[in-house]
């Protein structure tokens, strides 16, 4: 690993949906970061949005490239795992987009590399800093509705048209589970730690769909029970979150609007960034109701949380035991989806401590 730089410089690989809506953006957005490199075959692409950036035209390019700091990894699915490997090994700290891996044995081997690295690895759960999410987190914690016995979390979306794109592919590692259920996994296992047991009933609906386009999937832990849900035939709207507890119940409709203005093209960080109009509805044990604004989410503390975490200053703003938590929920939906029936979460006794370990 080459001296740190100052301001620390990162490149990019994949300047596809997910690299050029959310990572370029949210980097350039962070004070003591600076956007150096992107691994594209498509520079003119690059070069419309961000004049005079440097464009690899291969990932090992990028990887190669010594005044980099950061390699982060904004590819199809089922090259996130060896590209992160090549990273690694190249002594670069490493940032994966969600999610980590293919599977849980990549993941474990991921943290491998990794622990015998010099260079530090983390995966990009974004979603832990949506206004939505925030906003129930601390609603419950603040013990609103008491004890959370039923726990919902919905990423519902119309879109009836299957596209032409990997997500959507026949491919390995397409599909809506391993889309949006990363970020409805991780959200779940920052709120109530691991389950038990996993059961999980996946579905394509929409005509001509070649990969799941519908998951529902309960996570299991005894009395508690939490489902996430994610699905592409729900016109209107639904509802984010819903929750009952001992004490009463709540309910978030609207999602966070980070990336709705991402694809406006508004600046993290510009007035309105993050601002979330939509309350937060409390019914108490009487019946009685009443609303709880929103704080405005931010995802670019994701990225000043690396950045403090690589010089010292902080904890890693998603820890590869956390990654590989998730990897391990998504692994036992697949399996259950086949077996028809729960399963048992696929980790061993040290990693669950260690998971254990990380959110304390």
């Amino acid at each position: 690993m080459t001296a740190l730089h100052s301001p620390l410089r990162l490149g990019l690989i994949g300047y596809g949906y997910a690299g050029r809506t959310f990572h370029a953006p949210l980097i350039r957005a962070t004070p003591g970061l600076e956007f150096a490199a992107v691994a594209s075959r498509d520079a003119r692409k690059v070069h419309a949005d961000l004049p005079g950036m440097c464009v690899h035209e291969t990932p090992a390019a990028l990887i190669a490239d010594d005044r980099l700091d950061v390699v982060v990894i904004a590819t199809p699915n089922d090259i996130h795992a060896p590209l992160a490997a090549d990273a690694l090994r190249a002594g670069r700290h490493v940032v994966i987009d969600k999610p980590m891996a293919l599977d849980l044995a990549e993941a474990r081997m991921l943290i491998a590399i990794a622990d015998a690295s010099p260079g530090q690895l983390s995966v990009f759960h974004n979603r832990r800093w949506d206004s939505d999410y925030l906003a129930v987190k601390r609603a419950i914690e603040e013990g609103v509705v008491g004890e959370v016995m039923h726990f919902e979390s919905h990423i519902d979306r119309y879109r009836p048209a299957v596209r032409d794109r990997w997500r959507e592919s026949a491919g390995p590692g397409a599909g809506i589970w391993y889309d949006l259920g990363p970020h409805l996994v991780d959200q779940a296992l920052q709120l109530f730690g691991l389950p038990a047991r996993v059961q999980a009933a996946l579905a394509i609906q929409r005509a001509g769909g070649l990969s799941d386009d519908w998951a529902h999937v309960r996570l299991d832990y005894g009395a508690q029970q939490v489902i996430v849900h994610a699905s592409m035939l729900v016109a209107g709207g639904a509802r984010r979150f819903v929750v009952h507890g001992t004490r009463g119940s709540l309910v978030k409709t609207g999602a966070d609007r980070q990336e709705a203005q991402l694809l406006a093209g508004l600046a993290p960080g510009a007035a309105g960034w993050g601002e979330d109009a939509d309350p937060l509805s409390v019914i108490d044990a009487h019946g009685d109701a009443h609303t709880r604004p929103a704080a405005a989410g931010d995802q670019r503390r994701y990225y000043a949380a690396l950045r403090d975490a690589i010089v010292g200053k902080s904890a890693w703003p998603v820890t590869p035991i956390e990654a590989l938590a998730v990897m391990a929920v998504i692994d036992a939906g697949f399996a259950s989806q086949r077996a028809g029936c729960a399963m048992p979460l696929p980790l061993t006794g040290a990693e669950q401590a260690a998971f254990a370990a990380a959110r304390r």
